[in-house]
């Protein structure tokens, strides 16, 4: 009889934030995120100059923890989630520790998208959601093989969700997800009249 495995996972860790960690009030973060974005004038002009719809805290504030109580807390709750899925992938630190490296706020407004990429230099990203509305896709994971597929035909629309060459979770708000950093992914249009939000952070091997 013929056996057949799977080989070369990809893992993607979905839990609910509050599960691990301290308890995060969700309106104090929701208010943290608007705050910041209203006074980070650097952020909206960089958002402005590279085209970036909506605000987004990535290339201008790097110490979010410290500015707002709640961000510090986020992070105790990141490290245990971060700390789990360590576990799961059954990486060898070698005595090392991964430790956060980058966190920031993402508000996207309705129409708004951020294209397909990757986060060089950093072993686990991930993604915790503050507010994700109805008409609001999270997030498009894409099968890191694509390259190497050549002349493959397509998989069937109801194929297992193993197997299939796109995934499109469905956060909901105080969710997290993790992934290794090299999987590509992208965030679908927001077709809904009320911003998403998210914030997003990078853990590296130090």
């Amino acid at each position: 009889m013929a056996h057949i495995k799977s080989l070369f996972v990809t893992r993607l860790y979905h839990a609910k934030l509050a599960e691990l960690g301290p308890s995060i009030d969700h309106d104090e973060l929701e208010a943290s995120c608007f705050s910041i974005a209203e006074d980070d004038e650097a952020g909206q002009d960089w958002c402005e100059e590279n085209g970036f719809p909506g605000y987004t805290s990535y290339a201008s504030l790097s110490d979010l923890p410290w500015r707002f109580p709640v961000f510090a807390e986020i992070v105790k709750a990141l490290d245990a989630h971060v700390a789990a899925f360590v576990e799961d992938l059954e990486f060898d630190l070698d005595g090392r520790a991964l430790k956060l490296e980058d966190i920031w706020i993402n508000i996207l407004p309705e129409g708004g998208t951020h294209s397909g990429h990757i986060h060089p230099h950093s072993v686990i990203s991930g993604t915790t959601y503050v507010t994700i509305p109805k008409g609001a896709r999270s997030i498009k994971f894409e099968d890191p093989r694509h390259a190497m597929m050549m002349a493959a035909p397509t998989r069937r629309k109801a194929a297992r969700e193993e197997l299939r060459g796109f995934v499109y979770p469905e956060p909901v708000t105080g969710d997290i997800l993790l992934w290794e950093s090299w999987l590509r992914h992208e965030v679908p249009m927001n077709m809904d009249e009320d911003d998403r939000i998210s914030v997003s952070f990078n853990y590296a091997w130090t």
